[in-house]
């Protein structure tokens, strides 16, 4: 291959960096959307055992409202997966709004019920702490609009 030298850095070795970049991108947004589709079985697994408006054990402490948000997850966790990879910069900006949301909604009923050490609840958090750390590395490297999608 013939390197073209523009001072510091050449042609191949731009190339090479933006292959990089790319591929992390891909590695970050799969790991992303294979979280979001299995939290899309957990809603979809709890809607099919308890229906669509399940009180997820709260019981009468459950708001509508709450019950309606759980329910959306099961359309939206699948779409932000797709999204991932067909508008990418989408899908990562609905993926971090996704997981805000519903660790902002679930702690609500954390707290009221002492559940901060639950599973799920550890699960979620996590997941938002590697989405917020991994999101702009992975939309820095995502396709623009200018360029084809992967």
């Amino acid at each position: 291959m013939v390197a073209i030298n523009l001072g510091l850095v050449s042609w191949a070795q731009l190339l090479s960096m933006n292959v990089r970049m790319l591929r992390t991108s891909i590695v970050i947004r799969t790991l992303f959307a294979l979280c979001l589709l299995a939290a899309t079985l957990n809603h979809a697994r709890a809607i099919l055992q308890h229906g669509v408006l399940w009180d997820y054990g709260y019981g009468s402490k459950i708001a509508l409202t709450s019950q309606i948000y759980w329910a959306v997850l099961t359309i939206l966790d699948p779409l932000a997966a797709v999204l991932l990879f067909v508008k990418p910069r989408a899908g990562i900006s609905l993926t971090v709004a996704i997981i805000v949301s519903d660790v902002i909604h679930n702690t609500y009923y954390v707290a009221a019920n002492n559940q901060w050490l639950a599973p799920f609840y550890l699960a979620q958090v996590g997941f938002l702490v590697i989405v917020l750390g991994l999101a702009p590395v992975a939309a820095r490297a995502a396709p623009s609009r200018r360029q084809a999608p992967v």
